[in-house]
């Protein structure tokens, strides 16, 4: 087929807590294709909650790998079926939900190799993984193991000089202790430990992908100054951990061309290629074109605040990972998992389920709620450790309830507040032309993002989708292009 310029393009992937999602931006970066699919409404066969199991004690979140497998091959199909030219598509790369793991069986990187053009990736693969359900962000059931890894390390503080921040229980390196200590024939099952960006990289690659520093940088592993592993955490958390592993690769790094399975089935170019995918949240600072000195707020699964760093700070809250555009730089983030899947509950029981009810109850309170403020964990928070309801009045008094409308602005009013909190225990300030950039599902509510602009003092700007993730990845693997960092397979 002749090659149409104005065509051409890069694809960006997300595989995020629920669903996958593709955008197609042409050389012009614009945005020509979008596209997802949703795990618990398109695969409810892996009967998922939000993307995810969680388990009987509350703690242990995992997720299906099969599910995520299954969900490109949907989505590959949807693409074909729509007259998409994946012809046209130089090179593509993705963002992963930073932190969740995945267990390659001993003999699925020769599987991964020699892939049928006339099969499904799914199909393929069932045999491929030594842990069919993987530990992912929610998971907060490895407390044991970060303790173990901090006294390793020499405490909390030591270990957040290294890599960045202290023991987290979401963290790779902790969930992968976990795994040694309780299922020791799984790992001894095991060739190949990827993160969900890696994973996915590997799909598309037909070979296991490194892990890049950035999304590395949350594992509990990388030295991030040194940007190589840490033997004294790799020891601390299981044997032969490094060769499990595989060598950290510079972000931005062209991995190789992609998979003939891709080349035959769907009509790739076999010059496509592949970059390094990262986590989701720093391809959305790559996404949001961040600059230093605004904050970007992400709003989705879970809430996300970060910053462009020239020099690290690593402090006992918050985390500190290798930018993933600049590999000279650093990004701070803080993390909150109590984020849309909280506001949905509140918007459920306060509102009828309605957004537009919801967003009337925002305008029709005063900001500051009266003196009254809440603050909201359905789940354990990660900023701060703890759960519940917490509501109080304008004596500080802790109440048992609010009425509706209250309520509503509690839980935003809160979980903005506590976002400006910690970022200015990170030393940020906020100054006279901070711009906060605002991306994710509840960017679109403008009433939502009045009370953000509200308790920052502060100018708040949307980007044009809430894609970042996806967006961020696509103009990454434009920049790999004319990149010459390339990793030798």
């Amino acid at each position: 087929m002749a090659e149409h310029p104005d065509r051409r393009c890069c694809l960006g992937w997300d595989f995020s807590t629920q669903q996958v999602k593709v955008v197609a931006v042409d050389t012009k970066l614009d945005v020509i294709y979008e596209d997802s699919v949703h795990f618990d409404r398109d695969l409810p066969e892996f009967r998922t909650q939000g993307g995810v199991h969680i388990h009987k004690d509350r703690l242990t979140v995992t997720s299906p790998v099969l599910m995520w497998v299954k969900a490109l091959d949907v989505i590959l199909e949807k693409m074909k079926a729509s007259g998409f030219d994946f012809s046209q598509v130089l090179a593509l790369s993705g963002a992963g939900q930073q932190h969740g793991s995945v267990y390659w069986k001993v003999g699925a990187g020769l599987t991964l190799k020699n892939l049928s053009p006339e099969s499904s990736l799914h199909q393929q693969l069932q045999m491929c993984f030594s842990i069919s359900d993987c530990p992912v962000w929610m998971d907060s059931s490895t407390s044991a193991q970060c303790r173990q890894l901090e006294a390793t390390l020499g405490g909390a503080q030591a270990l957040c000089r290294l890599t960045g921040s202290r023991a987290y229980e979401r963290f790779t390196g902790n969930q992968i202790a976990k795994i040694y200590q309780q299922n020791p024939e799984a790992y001894s099952q095991t060739e190949r430990i990827s993160l969900v960006s890696s994973f996915a990289a590997s799909l598309f690659l037909g070979s296991y992908s490194p892990i890049d520093y950035s999304d590395g940088s949350g594992m509990n592993l990388l030295q991030i100054q040194d940007k190589v592993w840490s033997q004294a955490c790799l020891g601390a958390c299981a044997p032969h951990l490094e060769e499990k592993l595989g060598l950290p690769a510079l972000p931005c790094s062209v991995l190789g061309a992609i998979s003939s399975y891709y080349v035959q089935r769907y009509g790739f170019s076999p010059e496509c290629k592949v970059v390094a995918f990262t986590g989701d949240n720093p391809a959305s600072l790559a996404g949001m074109k961040l600059e230093e000195g605004d904050i970007a707020v992400s709003l989705g699964t879970s809430d996300t605040l970060f910053l462009w760093l020239r020099e690290p700070t690593p402090a006992l809250e918050g985390h500190i990972f290798c930018n993933p555009v600049d590999p000279r730089h650093y990004m701070a983030l803080l993390c909150f998992k109590n984020g849309s899947l909280m506001r949905e509950k509140i918007r459920d029981e306060s509102a009828s389920g309605s957004w537009s009810d919801f967003s009337k109850a925002l305008r029709s309170t005063e900001m500051g709620n009266g003196g009254n403020l809440g603050f909201y964990f359905d789940v354990m928070e990660i900023t701060p450790e703890m759960t519940g309801r917490h509501r109080f009045n304008i004596e500080n008094q802790e109440v048992a309830a609010f009425p509706r409308d209250v309520e509503i602005r509690a839980l935003i009013e809160g979980q903005f507040m506590a976002k400006r909190i910690h970022a200015e225990s990170l030393g940020y300030q906020v100054m006279p032309k901070t711009k906060i950039l605002a991306t994710g599902g509840a960017s679109h509510n403008t009433d939502i993002l009045q009370v953000l602009a509200d308790v920052f003092g502060a100018s708040v700007y949307v980007t044009d989708t809430a894609n970042s993730a996806c967006v961020g990845s696509a103009y990454r693997a434009f920049h790999a292009r004319r990149d010459k960092r390339t990793v030798s397979q």
